[in-house]
C-alpha cells in the first residue's frame, strides 16, 4: 500500500518538474521571436523612413535611439537643400544568433548588408559587416540600446 502512495506522489512530483520546464523553454524562445522582431522592425522602419517607427524600437535616450535622430536630421537636412530629393536605405540585417544575459538583456548576433544612396549618389557604398546589437527588455518589449563590431 505504501508502495502505491509512493508511486502517486512520485508522478505528481515529475507532472509539476516537467511543467515548469516547459514554461522556461516558451519563455526563452518567445524571447528570441521578440528579440528578432524588434532588430528586423527597426530596420524595416529606417528602411522605410518612419523615423518615429524606428525610434520606438529604441531604448529612449540610448546611443541606437541617438544615432536614429542623427540619420533622420542627415536624410532631412540633405533632401532640404535640393527641390527633387530621392533617398533609398536598404539596410538588411541576418541575425546569426541570439544570447541572453539574464531576464533583461540579449545581444544579437547579425550579419549587416547596408546600401544608401541620395539621388543615384552613395551615402556610403555597399557594404557588408558583423555587427552586435545590444537589447534590453522594457516592459513586455525588448529594445535596442547600443550596438558594436
Amino acid at each position: 500500500m505504501e508502495r502505491k502512495y509512493f508511486f502517486v506522489i512520485l508522478f505528481l512530483m515529475l507532472t509539476i518538474i516537467l511543467n515548469g520546464c516547459t514554461g522556461n523553454i516558451t519563455s526563452s524562445s518567445s524571447n528570441e521571436i521578440k528579440v528578432k522582431s524588434a532588430v528586423n522592425g527597426y530596420f524595416s522602419a529606417l528602411n522605410d523612413q518612419n523615423w518615429s517607427k524606428a525610434k520606438s524600437y529604441c531604448t529612449f535616450g540610448s546611443e541606437q535611439y541617438s544615432e536614429t535622430i542623427q540619420l533622420e536630421n542627415t536624410v532631412k537636412n540633405y533632401c532640404f537643400s535640393y527641390d527633387d530629393c530621392r533617398v533609398v536605405i536598404a539596410i538588411n540585417p541576418t541575425i546569426l544568433d541570439t544570447w541572453f544575459n539574464g531576464p533583461n538583456f540579449c545581444c544579437a548576433y547579425c550579419h549587416i548588408n547596408d546600401f544608401s544612396a541620395f539621388d543615384g549618389d552613395y551615402l556610403n557604398n555597399t557594404q557588408s559587416y558583423i555587427m552586435y546589437y545590444h537589447l534590453e527588455k522594457v516592459g513586455n518589449e525588448w529594445k535596442l540600446f547600443e550596438k558594436h563590431k
